[in-house]
């Protein structure tokens, strides 16, 4: 599968750690180097600044989707390729999913994780075959990892789809392993009422 876009979910602050601000440039300037265009949420602040940054002092192309509202607030980017402003959140991530190839979640609070299992719930219900994975810095998703296995072993979740990302703390392992294919393996996801009794 040949990727052209990577859509970059992550936090509009810089977390408490380096790590995090050093692995979002790490991932930006990956992204350049490979060609690869960037699409993510197209403010100027924390990690999702970082990472646009990173991409567009090393040649690369970046590509935002924001909220009118939050253009309001002067966080857009100003050195984007393009910003594209929407009425709503909703239209936020259908734009940044219809113009991605593939998808990565980089540290963040609620809205990355919003963002990442709705994508991952899209691909569950057939609507995407795009590859999913996860910048795993300092060990930061692992409690998400433990919560999704403790999901599987309570029956909520398929085993086939226990981990429906890549993980990885490298960014260049991680788009590597993203390169190879769709990360979401595929089952019946509706229960028949037979599987109630």
């Amino acid at each position: 599968m040949a990727l052209r876009t990577v859509c970059v979910f992550c936090g509009s602050r810089p977390g408490s750690r380096p790590d995090f601000l050093a692995s979002a440039t790490a991932l930006g300037q990956e992204l350049a180097q490979r060609g690869l265009t960037l699409v993510y949420g197209g403010a100027s602040v924390g990690l999702m600044g970082a990472v646009a940054d990173a991409v567009l002092s090393h040649g690369g192309r970046a590509v935002g989707v924001l909220p009118v509202s939050l253009q309001q607030r002067e966080i857009g980017h100003p050195g984007l390729h393009e910003l594209h402003l929407v009425n709503s959140m909703h239209e936020r991530k259908a734009l940044m999913a219809q113009r991605s190839d593939a998808f990565i979640a980089l540290p963040g609070g609620f809205g990355t994780f919003e963002e990442l299992f709705e994508i991952v719930t899209w691909g569950q219900l057939g609507l995407h075959r795009k590859p999913m994975g996860l910048l795993d810095v300092a060990g930061y998703y692992q409690p998400l990892l433990a919560m999704v296995r403790r999901a599987v072993d309570e029956g909520f979740i398929p085993e086939a789809q226990a981990l429906p990302f890549a993980v990885s703390g490298s960014p260049g392992e991680l788009l590597d392993r993203l390169q190879e294919g769709p990360t979401l393996r595929m089952t019946e996801k509706w229960l028949r009422r037979s599987d109630e009794t």
